[in-house]
């Protein structure tokens, strides 16, 4: 699938929840299913600057797809790490430099997170864009 075919699935998923109360839930439980990282990734240099909560992002680069793995000691934030590696992992590292992460503001994600963690995740959004870029400079 592509990021677009995601997002849009992600949209579309968070279309059926009534209010925030629900998508908050469904946010943290997505976030107790992802595998938590291997604590030899839990590295300085993986760590996100900016979060509050401590996150890290680790990737790899396989068969020229990046694939990442992620984690923070906060559940919600883990949910959005979740999202986020949902939406770039297994995608090629000029489409995660080029993406737009329109799903963030459709399913109103951005106004519902406090100013700390809206920070947090654009954060992230900015290490996973650099990724992108760092790979896709590689791959040259």
């Amino acid at each position: 699938m592509t990021i677009n075919e995601i997002q849009d699935e992600i949209i579309e998923e968070f279309s059926f929840f009534e209010n925030w109360d629900d998508k908050y839930a469904y946010i943290i439980e997505m976030g107790k299913n992802l595998p938590n990282l291997a604590v030899t990734h839990k590295t300085d240099a993986n760590k996100i600057k900016g979060c509050q909560s401590n996150v890290w992002l680790h990737t790899d680069l396989a068969e020229g797809k990046v694939v990442f793995a992620g984690d923070s000691d906060s559940v919600i934030v883990k949910g959005l790490v979740s999202l986020l590696i949902r939406v770039f992992s297994n995608q090629s590292p000029e489409a995660i430099a080029q993406a737009e992460p329109y799903f963030i503001d459709s399913i109103g994600m951005r106004q519902h997170l406090s100013m700390t963690r809206a920070n947090g995740l654009a954060s992230m959004l900015k290490q996973i864009k650099l990724y992108g870029l760092a790979y896709q400079a590689q791959t040259k």
